[in-house]
């Protein structure tokens, strides 16, 4: 069973008196532990598709499933619900809270779910700060902190609400390269340790050599779905390619 299905999608957008078609029926099924990079230009479609998967923003044709459960056409309010419970989100600039320390801002989302207690908060931000190897950094101020020290509070944020999922949108873009690969370096192994699904929305060769799946999109459509066999890539049909290549 797949963990993210989209079916038929397709996205428009009203600009001006022009109409912008980002996708145009992508249909994928997406594994649960994959490592999984969405690959395409600017203005390819790929940030659009990473964040219908997150919920963020809905299709304007086609279906969406989380778990073989459709989330598309709910409330706003139980999109928001779903992404604070089950999706850990990495953004190219860090996105973090400048009046806030390194452990306020991991211990951030998880204020988010009145379940969790402040000790379960406190044990969650100690884990995972450690995780990323930044265990006496707590008390830290983003600008205190160097960009790698910076995205890698960002991933223990990502973490702290146990997520099923991570979407990172092009998380190396404001990185050198040393340091990108250190921080990909650090995603994958927490990919083996903890079974997170990974999906990265990038144009970084580096995170497209590390990727165990290749979504290729170029004017909001699939044109290669790969798995990794033997450190090659070995191409998928999915049904939207199997559709392009009859047309």
């Amino acid at each position: 069973m797949s963990l993210v299905r989209v079916e038929g999608v397709s996205k428009q957008y009203q600009l001006g008196e022009q109409q912008v078609v980002a996708l145009h029926d992508i249909t994928l099924s997406i594994e649960e532990g994959v490592f999984l990079a969405i690959a395409g230009p600017s203005g390819s479609g790929k940030t659009t598709l990473l964040n219908i998967i997150g919920c963020i923003d809905n299709p304007t044709r086609g279906k969406v499933f989380i778990d073989d459960v459709e989330v598309t056409g709910r409330s706003a309010n139980a999109l928001a619900d779903l992404r604070a419970r089950t999706t850990g989100f990495i953004f190219q600039t860090f996105n973090l809270f400048p009046v806030l320390t390194a452990a306020e801002n991991v211990e951030y989302p998880l204020l988010q779910l009145p379940e969790i207690s402040r000790e379960e908060r406190q044990k969650r931000v100690a884990k995972y700060l450690k995780v990323v190897g930044l265990a006496r950094y707590g008390a830290h101020m983003p600008n205190q902190l160097s960009g790698g020290q910076r995205q890698r509070v960002a991933i223990a944020r990502a973490l702290a609400i146990n997520p099923r999922i991570v979407l990172a949108d092009e998380p190396t873009a404001n990185l050198d390269s040393a340091t990108g690969k250190s921080i990909l370096g650090l995603m994958k192994e927490i990919n083996r340790q903890f079974g997170t699904t990974f999906i990265f929305s990038t144009h970084d060769r580096q995170v497209m050599s590390m990727a165990d799946r290749l979504v290729r999109i170029e004017d909001g459509q699939v044109t290669m779905f790969g798995v990794k066999a033997n450190d090659k890539w070995k191409s998928v049909k999915t049904a939207a390619t199997e559709k392009n290549q009859e047309g």
